[in-house]
């Protein structure tokens, strides 16, 4: 069984299909759907809900929320799973949790980072909860994520592939100079890989590098016999955008030459629709089954300061479009508005 993954959307594999009545009824959705979170997650898990989580603007917590429909995701209570402690390697920002179901358990991959002066030692690290409901059971430190290396390293998500659990990540690598690039590998359990990883992208196209040479955030989308691994590039702010890496589906996946590198972002700032840095995406699927793209986007382009601690990235979903030949179409993010 293909288990749920924000940035994982098999064809046919998490779909529990809503029963037309509540299609009906359910409500338009409206963008923002969610105002500050960012690095949204929002899956649908085979007992009926949306479950959504995301960064928060004070970046001290990681919070789920549950809704029988997407629209209802906006008003939806939160619950917080875990707050970081006041010392210790994980006492300082949290970013980009994501949930999975992994060997029968809810598994909470986050970065985190120390305090003081270990504050950008960020390093992704695993929550694991204690009982069947995400919202009600116990949740604590399972561990940090076993790399080759010790260095910068986040926005891990998980899929099952062919029958093999793989994990993709962003990470600095010694003798690279970058920010982060992409990584792959088989899973053994959920803090260790099962073989040494695959490097599958570096940033070095211009819009990949603008204020930081970055790829991070992949997300996973199999469709028409392909995998769309869509990722975020640049710096945090306007210039934020997605790339996207392309493999047929029978290709071995671990080999870098079986993926593609799409020459122009994916989905990038809209002046026109006033939605600047769209970015860190995810796919779910709405109640008509319609795929949808799920990322964060400001509604300005001026920031005062560190992007980072700007809290207006606000989640939206829009349509996928896909054309002749199976390729998804993400451009142009819609406007702020009831969703068509």
């Amino acid at each position: 069984m293909i288990e749920p993954s924000r940035r994982l959307f098999l064809s046919g594999a998490l779909l529990a299909t809503a029963a037309p009545a509540l299609a009906r009824r359910a409500a338009p959705i409206v963008n923002p759907l969610v105002r500050q979170r960012a690095d949204a997650q929002i899956v649908r898990h085979s007992d009926g809900f949306y479950y959504m989580t995301g960064s928060v603007p004070e970046y001290d917590r990681v919070v789920l929320r549950r809704s029988r429909t997407i629209a209802g995701l906006s008003s939806a209570p939160e619950t917080v799973l875990w707050r970081h402690p006041a010392s210790g390697p994980t006492s300082g920002f949290l970013w980009a949790p994501e949930l999975h179901r992994i060997d029968g358990r809810w598994i909470v991959y986050v970065a985190a980072g120390g305090s003081g002066s270990d504050v950008w030692r960020i390093r992704t690290w695993a929550l694991a909860c204690e009982g069947a409901d995400p919202m009600t059971g116990r949740w604590s430190v399972l561990g940090p994520l076993e790399t080759p290396w010790d260095t910068f390293n986040l926005d891990a998500t998980s899929f099952v592939h062919r029958g093999t659990r793989y994990l993709a990540w962003a990470q600095q690598e010694p003798g690279i100079k970058t920010n982060s690039n992409l990584y792959l590998a088989p899973l053994a359990t959920p803090l260790t890989l099962a073989a040494r990883p695959a490097r599958l992208s570096v940033p070095e196209l211009d819009w990949e590098t603008r204020g930081y040479k970055v790829n991070e955030g992949p997300a996973l989308l199999a469709r028409h016999g392909r995998l769309f691994l869509t990722y975020s590039a640049s710096a945090t702010d306007a210039r934020y955008c997605l790339g996207m890496l392309t493999a047929r589906d029978d290709a071995d996946i671990m080999d870098p030459t079986a993926w593609s590198k799409s020459p122009q972002p994916v989905l990038k700032t809209s002046p026109d629709h006033h939605i600047y840095g769209p970015g860190h995406n995810g796919f779910t699927v709405d109640e008509r089954g319609r795929d949808l793209l799920v990322f964060h986007a400001r509604d300005y382009a001026t920031i005062k300061g560190d992007p980072l601690f700007d809290p207006n990235r606000h989640t939206r979903v829009q349509p996928i479009v896909y054309r002749a030949d199976g390729t998804p179409v993400f451009d142009p993010p819609v406007a702020n508005g009831p969703l068509r």
